[in-house]
């Protein structure tokens, strides 16, 4: 873009006239004066007066003349401080004209920057008219992350494209397509003194009908277009209130990963990862400059365990009626809360977190227990660009929030009494870490490994060959190192390695070598 100067040379130019004219006007009166001063007297006194007035005439003159160079130094300063500011921000600045450059010239250059701001203007009105709008005519962001993976196990998986747990058999090769990430975010208006803004995010891993066990598991999308994240939001100063589907407040890390999308990375093995509905509160307290402390609180609708026992009439009425999770029969919502000192204003600076968590539930046969978990999170960063992340857990019956081997109870008939039947819910203990290398801003290296752990002294009474592979599963292990290239804002690859130990009770231990491969585009 071409900027003129035209307008300070125009005020110069405007100044000079105007101070001709003054000295003019000045020595026209003292000619005149004199005349006259000639024609009606010859005296001494009168001359002497009319000396008088020319010189005063003359000190008024050169007082204006030296105000006047002031000003055009001062013109010349201002000059040469906005051409120096144009040329700090890459603006192309036109020549600046003499001071006797033709009108028309500057003419014609207040002309072109009218024809550039009409252009302006003009792709301004056309992206106006290109841009999402809702019906609430609040701006809406389109964005989303086209993702191509493809992988290669040794030993068969649980899902081959996704794999969480090794079951031994034969491998696998493909690629997948499907997690492909959709999103929308948008802002809405101010509202009781708070931003408010939300947001949605879909996938195309859903989940078809044959292998939906019950419509209260934690995947309750039936196709191929599955619902992963949402959010909505009123973000004050220090105080944010949401209403959300997303994991869980107290494990709020996530490892890094480009091959692991529809389930996150060590998903069942120590990362809390689960999406449940949930509406809470979060307040910042100010300690310091630098220190922050965080207070969280959130009721929870928690899912059940993706496997799961239910009785013969449950069974042959789920295609027909929706039942409702366990934590939905006990009729008491889940509570989590969470606090968390921040090391630094960053959101991704330093942290430390221990949390809580507590739900209700209740069986279809009746049967109450208690789901409670207590956890510890952290993030370090480190020198030499490293960072150091991770998350760990200990409660009881957390299938719903993505640990405890995908259970969280078991039971079995009492042979001994007919109708009767021994039920005990399990422990669950686990966690991961990772440790980043942020080579650039364009390359990082990821070495992480997680576990999930149910005790096998618990799990043994209720395993058998006729239960579900889940059920027998006591411990699940993952070791992942990958390699995430960005040669752009909107390009990703990444190469990743990834090992799989599942430990099933009655059955050796089982392993998988896993290599994928990802290729994704943003926008």
């Amino acid at each position: 873009m071409r900027r003129s100067c035209s307008r300070p040379h125009r005020q110069w130019h405007t100044l000079l006239q105007t101070q001709k004219r003054a000295l003019l006007g000045s020595l026209v009166f003292v000619c005149v004066s004199t005349m006259q001063g000639r024609a009606q007297t010859s005296t001494q006194e009168n001359l002497a007066q009319q000396v008088q007035q020319l010189t005063d005439a003359m000190n008024r003159t050169q007082t204006q003349l030296e105000q006047t160079q002031r000003q055009m130094e001062e013109m010349r300063t201002q000059l040469t401080a906005l051409r120096q500011k144009m040329a700090a921000t890459g603006m192309e600045t036109a020549p600046a004209p003499p001071p006797d450059q033709p009108a028309e010239d500057l003419a014609a250059q207040v002309d072109s920057l009218r024809e550039q701001q009409a252009i302006l203007k003009s792709q301004v009105a056309t992206q106006e008219q290109a841009k999402v709008e809702s019906e609430s005519k609040y701006p809406i962001k389109v964005s989303g992350l086209i993702l191509l993976s493809g992988f290669a196990n040794t030993q068969q998986v649980d899902i081959p494209s996704t794999p969480t747990l090794a079951i031994g058999g034969g491998g696998s090769t493909g690629a997948s397509i499907r997690q492909t990430v959709l999103g929308l975010d948008a802002r809405g208006p101010h509202l009781f003194g708070a931003r408010s803004y939300a947001d949605v995010r879909v996938d195309f891993d859903g989940t078809s009908q044959s292998a939906v066990t019950s419509s209260s598991t934690y995947n309750r999308s039936i196709g191929l277009l599955r619902l992963r994240t949402a959010h909505a939001t009123l973000d004050w100063e220090h105080t944010q209130a949401f209403f959300s589907l997303d994991r869980p407040i107290i494990s709020p890390n996530q490892p890094s990963s480009l091959t692991a999308i529809a389930i996150p990375a060590l998903g069942w093995s120590g990362n809390l990862w689960s999406w449940n509905p949930q509406v809470g509160v979060t307040h910042d307290l100010s300690l310091s400059n630098s220190q922050r402390l965080r207070l969280q609180a959130a009721l929870m609708d928690v899912s059940d365990a993706p496997v799961q026992y239910t009785t013969s009439t449950a069974a042959s009425t789920t295609s027909v009626i929706s039942q409702p999770s366990a934590a939905e029969r006990s009729r008491w919502p889940g509570v989590e809360t969470r606090i968390t000192l921040l090391g630094t204003q960053k959101e991704d600076g330093a942290q430390l977190g221990l949390g809580g968590y507590f739900s209700p539930h209740r069986t279809a046969s009746g049967t109450n227990f208690d789901a409670w978990a207590g956890t510890l999170d952290y993030r370090q960063p480190l020198p030499a660009r490293l960072e150091f992340m991770g998350s760990f857990y200990r409660g009881q019956a957390l299938g719903g929030l993505g640990g405890g081997g995908y259970k969280d109870y078991g039971y079995r008939p009492d042979l001994d009494e007919p109708g009767n039947f021994y039920f005990r819910e399990f422990d669950a203990v686990g966690g991961w870490a990772q440790l980043k290398e942020r080579f650039s801003e364009r390359l990082e290296f990821n070495g992480a490994f997680g576990i999930d752990n149910v005790p096998a002294t618990q799990l043994r009474s209720y395993a058998d060959d006729y239960t579900s592979y889940y059920q027998n599963v006591a411990r699940n292990r993952t070791f992942t190192g990958n390699v995430i290239y960005s040669p752009s804002a909107y390009l990703l690859f990444s190469l990743e390695y990834r090992r799989l130990e599942t430990s099933p009770v009655n059955f050796p231990t089982a392993v998988s070598n896993i290599i994928g491969v990802a290729a994704g585009y943003k926008f």
